[in-house]
């Protein structure tokens, strides 16, 4: 599988994305971070800069809604197989991560980490949820944090599809920069794994394998 993590949006990087990409290029949008918002405007005004610029690089976008694989995690996996990228946004990485749980793409994505061709892109909490724990996280976004369908269990473990914890809008002009700061502290504290911290605007980190 290869990576690319940024901590908003696509960043300065973006043909990076664009060229890690192949076969019909089409990406699978998922925006279940954002279940809790019922600011159908904004939502849908994100949607759409999402889709413009991953159109911008030759890439297909469709979104993919995870709620809809609650109660069939099977039929996920046929899906997701159909394109060749994910563009995972950003939101609260709690929700996300159970999202991921209830739907059945947590373990999609740990069957396809050995998959060269596979591409799985994201900010934010797309990026977050990728490593080994969420714990530190919690101090950024709110783990209680439902939405209909989802379960309150708190899912506190990682994909850990990368060995490092990560620091989205670190000492940048992002809103939630401060409680990140607290959030590395606590990495330093508690755990031993490196750490990746992203700021704004040019940050992007492409893994290729």
């Amino acid at each position: 599988m290869k990576l690319y993590l940024s901590s908003f949006g696509l960043e300065d990087n973006a043909s990076e994305l664009g060229g890690l990409v192949a076969g019909k290029r089409r990406i699978g949008v998922i925006r279940n971070s954002l279940d809790f918002s019922d600011d159908q405007a904004r939502l849908d005004a994100g949607r759409d800069w999402e889709f413009r610029e991953l159109s911008e690089l030759g890439l297909v976008p469709e979104e993919i809604d995870l709620r809809a694989y609650f109660r069939s995690q099977d039929d996920l996996r046929g899906v997701v197989d159909q394109f060749d990228a994910l563009w995972v946004v950003g939101g609260n990485t709690f929700l996300l991560r159970r999202a991921m749980k209830h739907s059945g793409l947590d373990a999609i994505l740990l069957d396809k980490a050995n998959d060269e061709r596979f591409v799985y892109a994201g900010y934010s909490a797309g990026s977050c949820v990728l490593a080994p724990t969420l714990r530190g996280i919690h101090l950024v976004d709110d783990s209680e944090e439902i939405a209909e369908g989802y379960s309150k269990e708190i899912v506190w473990d990682g994909l850990g599809l990368v060995p490092f914890c990560i620091a989205p809008h670190y000492r940048s002009d992002h809103p939630e920069s401060e409680m990140i700061e607290k959030a590395v502290e606590y990495f330093i504290e508690r755990f031993h794994h490196p750490i990746y911290l992203a700021g704004s605007h040019a940050d992007a980190l492409a893994v290729y394998g």
